[in-house]
């Protein structure tokens, strides 16, 4: 197999290169299944090789947010392992034995790896630990409660062995306890300390991590789409003629999905597709500008929409005499991961193998089992590392792999195909966070209380007409549409919220903290006019409202002590807060802006504050907290996707511009202590980190942005 070598799989090959192994995994009945010849087994989530290696067997992916650290610091810790001993292996394609129980299939997302799978990998680890003790136990006729476990190495006095060495004294009819004892958190060696090395890094830092677009077997035809321009239209029909004469341009065929060049090598591909001639058919494409849908979007609010909540009193609280309103702009956003959407897929012997940074394996087996006939039951998948993806690859229609099976099936040969999609093809055809306009009016009582909220949101809706419609969309709402709004932790009296559903071919996605995203910036900055109706203090302004959510109060106040709210700052500075709880997270952050002789902003510092329950790796929850308020300014500060006609107008980063180094301000990241279940990190460093910095530049300006990207309301960066 080219460039996919055992020295470069070796992060997939676990132990095996080490010999046989002992498998530990729960069975439907909770027993756990031992035995010398390795292999899969119920659930399977650890391996100890005779050399003493122990494998964590991840059934989340990775993509940057460090599962691959965070699953195996679980099963190392129950089990007293050498970290430098433990190695990581993707699991397989099988719901029946690696779902996510979050979403009662297989998969990667909402920020829920650790949520799902703390106390599964712990009792996991916990279990191996127990038959290795066992087997110690009855080897040296001493009582299993006198042995003690250090680093991998099994002791009791004089006499010790090595995981390894007991591998072979584990009888093959052995059973561990189906409750596992666990640790208490007193006793935690690696759970929530610092620094502990990442697993991924080696491989990621040398070049021998295998990334979807690293897959190669032998013989591999690459594959690339032409794609209808704008969304909705499709081929009437095509001339091939010039694409054929295109050196190492081997076939081209018309799928579903449009038109697939195939060629010896990627460039090829690209080349022959340039060359094509092709006529579409628009008849049911989008064929409006960004202007256009804008308009209909502001006409939609004026009319009724499904109610998502509607207390008593709010009318009446706002037809008082001190209210505020705003109306918020958000725009389509592309995920643009740094790895664009690619995967590898070989039909043969009526079974379909894919190797791709699989997101939803699930749904992914599903579907090309559809559009390949082999069905799910023949469709496997081999998982490698993605190069990012924020909710890309995580789609209810498999899209690119689809895409992949349907060339593979008209190219009609058994050879592995390669599909690729460039930087272009993903920006200008992939799927967008929704575009949004959100209206808020908000009434301050007499008393400098808050009286009463309304947000009307118009969106489309992510999941009217996917299989997760049923669990997501009643009456007429979307949830995520408006959450972050109706789920508010403030203790608002009177609150009404409700949407309009706009449709367009377009399509929309979850993007990184879904409706949160937009959600947190109108809450947020709406909070902070409120405070400033009500001529109260900001920070003190929000805690008055959360007497009901001590956790969110409790982030909210330490950002503020570390950023030192209420301490002077430079001329021409600016301070604001945001502090928003999502995925079961609560986040707050400060952020402090400055302003130059031309009024250019240029964004300083954030000091945030998480609470996310126990914090397992506390060095990987700091990368994810700001990497998530990275993304999040990014969006805030430049990036938009707009139509011209129907096509996307922006294409690759020039266009669709990313934050810069040099835009990133200083980020301070704390911390707080909890013995709460783990819960979401990945997405909700991002809410906040918008509205704090709006609410930071209206304090050094006086300027509100209510539109973003912030570019567009006349905010110039440094």
């Amino acid at each position: 197999m080219k460039d996919f070598t055992p020295s470069r799989r070796s992060f997939l090959a676990g132990s095996a290169a080490a010999g046989a192994a002992l498998v530990i995994g729960f069975n439907a009945k909770g027993a756990l299944a031992a035995g010398n010849e390795g292999g899969l087994m119920p659930n399977p989530f650890v391996k100890i090789a005779p050399d003493g290696t122990v494998t964590v067997i991840l059934k989340h992916f990775e993509m940057g947010q460090g599962t691959t650290t965070g699953l195996a610091t679980l099963v190392a810790e129950e089990m007293d392992a050498d970290w430098d001993a433990v190695q990581i292996e993707f699991a397989p394609a099988d719901a029946s034995k690696y779902a996510n129980t979050l979403f009662g299939m297989q998969g990667t997302g909402g920020s829920t790896a650790m949520a799902n799978s703390y106390m599964q990998y712990r009792q996991a680890g916990a279990a191996a630990r127990a038959m290795l003790m066992e087997a110690a136990s009855l080897e040296w006729a001493v009582r299993a409660s006198e042995i003690t476990i250090d680093k991998g190495v099994v002791s009791h006095g004089d006499v010790s062995a090595t995981f390894g060495e007991l591998v072979a004294k584990v009888k093959d009819t052995a059973e561990p306890p189906t409750e596992p004892i666990l640790k208490e958190a007193k006793d935690f060696k690696l759970i929530g300390k610092d620094l502990l090395p990442r697993k991924d890094t080696p491989s990621k830092t040398d070049g021998t991590a295998i990334f979807a677009m690293d897959v190669a077997p032998e013989g591999t035809i690459y594959a690339v789409m032409a794609r209808a321009p704008r969304f909705g239209g499709t081929v009437a029909s095509f001339d091939d003629s010039a694409a054929l004469e295109v050196p190492g341009v081997t076939a081209v065929k018309q799928t579903p999905k449009g038109i697939a060049v195939f060629a010896e090598d990627t460039w090829s591909a690209i080349q022959g597709r340039d060359a094509l001639s092709v006529e579409w058919d628009f008849s049911n494409a989008e064929g409006r500008s960004t202007e256009e849908m804008e308009a209909e979007y502001a006409a939609a609010l004026d009319g009724d929409g499904p109610v998502a909540r509607n207390d008593a009193g709010v009318e009446e609280a706002l037809a008082g005499d001190n209210t505020v309103e705003a109306e918020f702009d958000f725009p389509f956003l592309a995920h643009a991961p740094m790895e664009p959407m690619t995967c590898t897929i070989q039909i043969k012997d009526g079974k379909a193998h894919i190797w791709d940074g699989s997101q939803f394996p699930t749904v992914t087996q599903m579907a090309v089992g559809a559009v390949t006939g082999v069905g799910q039951e023949n469709t496997t998948i081999e998982t490698v590392y993605a190069g990012g993806s924020f909710g890309r690859r995580a789609n209810m229609d498999s899209d690119y792999h689809v895409e992949a099976a349907m060339a593979a099936v008209a190219l009609g040969t058994d050879q592995p195909v390669k599909l690729v999609w460039t930087r272009e093809d993903d920006v200008t055809g992939g799927y967008y966070r929704p575009m949004v306009k959100h209206r808020v009016k908000v009434a301050v009582g007499a008393d400098g209380a808050l009286a009463a909220w309304r947000s009307d949101v118009a969106s489309k809706s992510i999941f009217t007409g996917t299989p997760m419609e049923q669990m997501m969309v009643h009456e007429g709402v979307d949830h995520a549409s408006v959450e972050g709004v109706t789920d508010t932790q403030y203790a608002i009296p009177a609150m009404q919220v409700s949407v309009r559903n706009m449709e367009t071919p377009v399509p929309v996605l979850w993007w990184r903290a879904v409706g949160n995203s937009h959600t947190a910036y109108a809450m947020e900055v709406g909070m902070d006019m409120a405070a400033e109706a009500a001529g109260a203090d900001p920070v003190a302004f929000r805690e008055g409202l959360l007497g009901g959510s001590p956790r969110l109060l409790g982030v909210l106040k330490l950002a503020a002590e570390k950023a030192g709210w209420g301490n002077d700052l430079p001329e021409g500075w600016g301070r604001g807060v945001a502090a928003h709880f999502s995925f079961n997270s609560y986040v707050a952050q400060v952020a402090e802006v400055s302003t130059d002789a031309d009024g250019r902003v240029k964004l300083e510092r954030i000091v945030a504050a998480v609470d996310c329950g126990v914090a397992v790796n506390p060095d990987v929850i700091r990368a994810q907290i700001e990497g998530g308020i990275g993304f999040g300014l990014g969006h805030a500060m430049r990036q938009k996707i707009t139509f011209d006609g129907g096509e996307v107008v922006q294409s690759n980063f020039p266009d669709y511009e990313p934050l810069r180094i040099t835009d990133m301000p200083e980020i301070e990241v704390h911390i707080v202590p909890s013995a709460e279940a783990p819960t979401g990190v990945g997405e909700p460093g991002l809410p906040p980190a918008a509205p704090a910095v709006a609410n930071a530049i209206y304090n050094a300006t006086g300027t509100r942005v209510l539109r973003l990207p912030m570019v567009d309301a006349g905010i110039e960066f440094a």
